[in-house]
């Protein structure tokens, strides 16, 4: 059970900041020595992007929320300190983007997340 020390991930603050158009929202849930790392087409699971910290991975959710394109959070599972959602996005073009991303939580932050990624070519 969460407590004030331990606060509970909030899914649908991730929904609001997933969904939103700013990359603000979603940055202020990482803790500050968070790890992402991307898995797609160009970083495959033997080289994946490695992102380390809240500044690199803001630097990167706001290249990706300067773009023309929705946000949206088609599933989110919590069960203790991981998480897993689902993501779909879609640039004004019609190209879809679908990801799928794992979490490991420390004091309802995000800590690590490894995010695997496929787009419509």
């Amino acid at each position: 059970m969460a407590t004030a020390a331990d606060p509970a991930f909030d899914t649908e603050t991730l929904r609001r900041a997933i969904e939103s158009r700013s990359p603000e929202p979603l940055v202020s849930l990482y803790a500050d020595d968070a790890e992402y790392r991307i898995v797609d087409r160009t970083t495959q699971p033997s080289h994946p992007k490695v992102l380390h910290g809240r500044d690199e991975i803001a630097r990167m959710l706001g290249d990706v929320y300067s773009r023309d394109m929705t946000h949206r959070l088609e599933r989110c599972v919590v069960q203790g300190d991981q998480a897993a959602y689902s993501e779909s996005c879609e640039y004004r073009d019609g190209v879809r983007v679908l990801s799928e991303s794992m979490l490991s939580l420390r004091d309802g932050k995000i800590t690590e997340q490894t995010l695997i990624q496929a787009w419509d070519e």
